[in-house]
């Protein structure tokens, strides 16, 4: 394919003209994207026709589509494309202290996604549907271009630790009652390197989330200190890109290396993002977070 790019900052994200992601195959265009995906860790492609069933096949080249609801399906129940949405069934807009509305303010925290499931995800593979008139950027912070630059004091802190997550820590944050929920809590606590060694290009990203609530070697409290100085750290604006969403954005990040969050919007207005994960493979380095036993 015949494509440009150009920065979307200077230390990390492109944005990708002249393909159209509704023909990408494996054979046309994907080994391209692949590789600009391991050397830029996000793509922005503005103003695609992509339809749901494509997005699901985009995702699918990845690698394994992550399905969260795979233990509640019925069986023989298809795999529906998980909506980040305030719209209702009845097409009304959740109220702003409605638990839905609370999950997706937890998203306003700085996260990676699925740190907390046994197999994390790789890529998350973003689409405008419905898009607000003010605010609902989705915001990325690079942590191996923040790795690469953070101070060797600040590095020896964490370098060569294990770090655990949770689903519920983060909801927790946001209501206790959320942290409560079932589908907070599924899934045993994980336990991953802080550091993570791209196996293409052999570059080290700090694999932190809002999830993330024990470090070894600290309790929990002194753990919580030191995640928040090295989120802030990597949430500088010289780490970080906002998006400004129109419907038919695809914006896709490699969860291994960009830590993300969506910021508010009026809530009485609608908003409908398309969202897939594909997990992690052991081609993707699997094997360099996992902490030895």
């Amino acid at each position: 394919m015949d494509f440009q790019t150009k920065p979307l900052t200077p230390h990390f994200g492109v944005d990708v003209t002249g393909i159209a992601l509704e023909e990408v195959t494996s054979e046309n265009g994907f080994a391209q994207i692949r590789a600009l995906f391991e050397e830029h860790s996000a793509l922005l492609f503005r103003a695609q026709e992509i339809s749901d069933a494509k997005h699901l096949e985009l995702a699918q080249l990845f690698g394994p589509i992550e399905d969260r609801q795979a233990d509640e399906r019925k069986p023989g129940e298809a795999f529906e494309i998980p909506k980040v949405s305030n719209v209702l069934e009845d097409g009304t807009t959740s109220a702003e202290m409605d638990l839905k509305t609370l999950n997706l303010k937890s998203n306003f925290l700085w996260h990676s996604d699925s740190t907390f499931l046994p197999v994390p995800s790789l890529v998350n593979i973003l689409i405008g549907r419905v898009v607000t008139t003010d605010g609902g950027a989705t915001e990325l912070a690079s942590t191996r271009a923040a790795w690469a630059m953070m101070p060797e004091t600040l590095k020896a802190k964490v370098r060569g630790r294990g770090i655990w997550h949770r689903y519920s820590h983060s909801r927790r944050k946001i209501s206790p009652e959320l942290a409560e929920l079932p589908m907070f809590n599924k899934w045993p606590d994980t336990h991953w390197n802080a550091v993570w060694e791209n196996p293409v290009n052999g570059r080290e990203a700090l694999y932190i989330a809002s999830h993330a609530f024990k470090i070894d070697g600290y309790d929990e409290a002194e753990s919580q200190v030191l995640l928040d100085e090295l989120t802030a750290f990597c949430t500088q604006p010289a780490f970080v890109y906002s998006h400004t969403w129109s419907v038919g954005d695809v914006l896709l990040w490699d969860q291994r290396a960009v830590m993300h969050r969506g910021t508010p919007w009026p809530y009485e207005q609608p908003r409908t993002l398309s969202s897939i994960c594909s997990s992690v493979t052991e081609a993707d380095g699997l094997d360099r977070i996992r902490v030895p036993t």
